[in-house]
């Protein structure tokens, strides 16, 4: 099965959140990340940090789905998408070299 990868920003309107709510929006979308692993969707996601180790690069997203359509119709349910909080790609991965990922 095929591998896809999102990658995400945040948008300028998220930026301007109250920590609060920002956190609010965030564990809505870890509690939606959770309960597709637990439906059984090979899945796993985090958040980048720069080389001092602060956060605010984006996050990054990798799920195993049957075709991009697929995907892209998880993808499109993560509720910082649907509360327009994030600009996201969504990309095939096609492994070259190394071990494939289980």
């Amino acid at each position: 099965m095929p591998w896809f990868i999102k990658t995400e920003v945040f948008s300028s309107e998220t930026l301007t959140l109250s920590p609060k709510k920002r956190k609010l929006y965030i564990n809505m979308h870890k509690e939606w990340v959770l309960k597709l692993k637990n439906n059984g969707i090979n899945i796993s996601s985090g958040f980048l940090v720069n080389s001092e180790g602060i956060p605010g690069g984006g996050g990054l997203l990798i799920l195993q789905a049957d075709s991009f359509q697929s995907a892209k119709a998880i993808i499109e349910t993560d509720p910082m998408i649907l509360a327009g909080l994030v600009s996201w790609e969504l990309q095939e991965w096609i492994p070259v070299i190394g071990e494939p990922l289980k």
